[in-house]
């Protein structure tokens, strides 16, 4: 019997395949330093885990931006739900929020000294604790970029008990690419535009900022080859004088995006101005719940004024991180004071946060 012939199967960490990349790479390095920023948690993760930084030409910087939204959440939201739960409420969000530091505590030392502050994996859970509670008002504190807004969208718009509220940090990547390329004194030669919010939104979300400053911005998955090929192309784009969106992770991603997803957020929110922890307020880069859905509103539901929080503790370069004029080794707090178990800024916080990220795989090559 004839055994049949059969090609090796594709493996998105192929040891081989990602040598050839880099000998790309190293072949079409730029005559100059260029730095190329990513703005998500999850592809940083992947670069410092697998050590893809050692892959590349010495010529080509890849540096994280404001990718984690744990960390760009500001303290006057974390302040409110932090009043909000002294002041009775139950307050429900993701884990790594309650040890994000506020201006006097955390969510979790709040917790600690009596508030009911509750950890769930989505708002349909927090949901489920105020359906469980009708005594209780239950608040979601609500935090992420589109990839979790629609979650928060669906339950608003689905009748939520009346003892439901949402205390609403949602934040959109596309502003936060435009605020970025004009910061000074850096200079951004191009991005990669995160693949699980590029599902939502789609490709052509990024045409505007490509067009607008020139700069080419590839949509990149998130395995080893994924990232290594993104690169590749955005070197190719800067060698031909291009400035492009192009779309490296179509497994996933196409030009429009999720429809169904964005008429989610377009009914149950709207763009508003958003202040960006460390950064600073960024135009139409946050989404306020809409007026019809107000009474689940938990800004207007409770009387708590907001105050201007503390967003920049003494000798933390967090700010400096998040804008991609700094890398955590450069923080004299990094490793030494700063470390996950005693974060001083929010970036070593959360799981996507360049220095709590650096402080477990930073540079190490084990692809």
């Amino acid at each position: 019997m004839k055994r049949e012939h059969r090609e090796p199967s594709f493996q998105l960490r192929d040891p081989a395949r990602a040598r050839a990349l880099a000998d790309l790479l190293r072949r079409h390095a730029p005559p100059d330093p260029v730095r190329i920023v990513h703005v998500c948690g999850t592809h940083e993760m992947a670069i410092a885990q697998h050590g893809l930084r050692s892959l590349l030409p010495k010529e080509v910087e890849v540096l994280e931006g404001p990718g984690c939204p744990v960390c760009v959440t500001p303290t006057v939201d974390l302040d409110r739900a932090v009043k909000l739960a002294e002041g009775g409420a139950v307050v429900c969000t993701f884990g790594d929020m309650t040890r994000v530091p506020g201006t006097r505590v955390t969510l979790a030392e709040a917790r600690a000294q009596g508030a009911d502050v509750r950890v769930v994996l989505s708002a349909s859970d927090a949901v489920d604790v105020a359906r469980k509670n009708p005594g209780r008002d239950v608040v979601f504190f609500a935090v992420g970029f589109e990839t979790t807004t629609p979650g928060t969208a669906a339950v608003l718009l689905d009748a939520p008990p009346p003892n439901f509220y949402v205390l609403a940090s949602h934040k959109l990547i596309p502003p936060a690419l435009e605020a970025l390329m004009s910061v000074p004194p850096i200079r951004i030669a191009a991005f990669l535009a995160p693949g699980h919010v590029s599902t939502v939104i789609g490709a052509q979300a990024y045409r505007s900022v490509a067009e607008r400053h020139h700069v080419p911005v590839v949509v990149a998955g998130f395995e080893p080859l994924d990232i290594l090929y993104a690169i590749a192309l955005v070197l190719r784009q800067l060698r031909e004088g291009r400035a492009e969106v192009e779309n490296a992770y179509p497994r996933a991603v196409d030009e429009q995006g999720n429809l169904r997803a964005q008429a989610l957020l377009s009914q149950a929110f709207e763009p508003c101005d958003a202040v960006w922890r460390g950064i600073g307020t960024i135009p139409g880069s946050g989404m306020r719940i809409r007026d019809e859905l107000g009474r689940w509103d938990a800004v207007q539901a409770f009387p708590i004024e907001a105050e201007e929080g503390e967003e920049k503790p003494t000798g933390c370069l967090c700010s400096e991180v998040l804008l991609a004029r700094a890398v955590p080794t450069d923080c004299s707090l990094f490793r030494s004071s700063c470390t996950p178990l005693s974060p001083v800024g929010p970036c070593m916080v959360g799981s996507e946060g360049a220095c709590n990220v650096w402080y477990r795989y930073g540079g190490r090559p084990n692809l």
